[in-house]
């Protein structure tokens, strides 16, 4: 089974960008990076939830 060669990327990647236009193209892109980003926090132990925990400590008087 043969790969695609640059000619046939080419054409599909032109035929896509058609069909659905530079901005839903970009806006897909911004989602998935943005996906991506909070996958590799989570598996860090990153959480939002956990930080905004933390701010509310720091901003209450301790006693």
């Amino acid at each position: 089974m043969e790969t695609f060669g640059i000619g046939e990327l080419l054409i599909i990647f032109a035929i896509i960008l058609v069909l659905f236009g530079v901005g839903r193209i970009a806006k897909v892109g911004r989602e998935l990076g943005e996906g991506i980003r909070a996958f590799r926090e989570g598996l860090q132990g990153k959480d939002e939830h956990d930080e905004s925990e933390n701010e509310e400590d720091a901003s209450t008087p301790s006693e």
